[in-house]
């Protein structure tokens, strides 16, 4: 008696029921972590997309964020329950790092109650409930493909809900047009430089380019305890420069890095 009410409880265990929505499907570029169930897809269709590239609010009944990423094109999305040995940061740090590894450019970054408010993102961004949750266990991050998919963007949102359910949304998007040229926000640069130790610019082997140069600089400004490691083939050009720019000399050496561009390293 005692084994046949063992094995109906093990019949109707929850996790024996938990499926991934019919019809549903990985997107091939974000590894799904370990016992993650999707709980919303979203196949293809074609879209008029914005991106925020700043904390969102909402004023007299309209958006609004410090800039944007506008767009048509083809949008694909799905979401993923977690398991609950997994927290919602481990799997955007993880689906992160799986990007920059196929040489993604990071242009937005935000966390916590830096990113505004989660309904907004659930509801006026992602139009998906499931994603609301508490502010300060939410982040994005939106991310551009490396060439030659560079018209191609990526959207990571990952949240806990108020019942501890975590989730993480992944959306990709193919611009039917050139997305031309798009460059990240400063506080994503310092972001990235906290998080992982270092910023690669690959394309940056030349003289200082002014926009970038204000970019970094602005970057390294927002925190004037770091100190980095500046190398590439012009790096003590660069490290003149955004001297010039207002970067403290002391907070920056000279490095010899191997590679073609511009790379900075976080000194511990």
């Amino acid at each position: 008696m005692r084994s046949l009410t063992l094995l109906a409880l093990c019949c109707f265990s929850p996790l024996l029921f938990a499926a991934d929505v019919p019809g549903s499907q990985d997107l091939p570029i974000v590894p799904r972590m370990a016992d993650a169930q999707i709980v919303d897809y979203r196949p293809a269709v074609e879209l008029e997309r914005i991106y925020p590239l700043g904390s969102i609010r909402k004023i007299s009944g309209q958006l609004r964020f410090d800039g944007q990423v506008t767009a048509r094109g083809q949008t694909t999305s799905v979401t993923y329950e977690l398991p609950p040995e997994h927290s919602s940061t481990d799997a955007f740090t993880t689906a992160r790092e799986a990007l920059q590894k196929q040489g993604a450019e990071l242009l937005f970054w935000c966390q916590a109650r830096d990113c505004g408010e989660s309904s907004l993102w659930a509801n006026e961004v992602f139009g998906n409930a499931k994603l609301y949750g508490a502010d300060n266990q939410q982040a994005y991050l939106l991310l551009r493909l490396a060439a030659p998919q560079d018209n191609t963007l990526v959207a990571l949102y990952s949240i806990t809900r108020g019942n501890r359910k975590a989730y993480l949304h992944v959306e990709q998007f193919d611009a039917a047009a050139p997305l031309g040229d798009l460059v990240p926000t400063s506080a994503t640069l310092l972001r990235q430089l906290k998080s992982t130790g270092k910023l690669d610019f690959p394309k940056l082997g030349g003289d200082p380019d002014d926009t970038w140069l204000r970019l970094i600089s602005r970057g390294l400004n927002l925190d004037t305890t770091l100190r980095v490691n500046v190398s590439g083939p012009n790096a003590e050009a660069w490290r003149q420069a955004l001297i010039g720019q207002g970067v403290r000399s002391a907070r920056m050496e000279t490095g010899n890095v191997e590679g073609s561009g511009l790379h900075f390293e976080l000194l511990r």
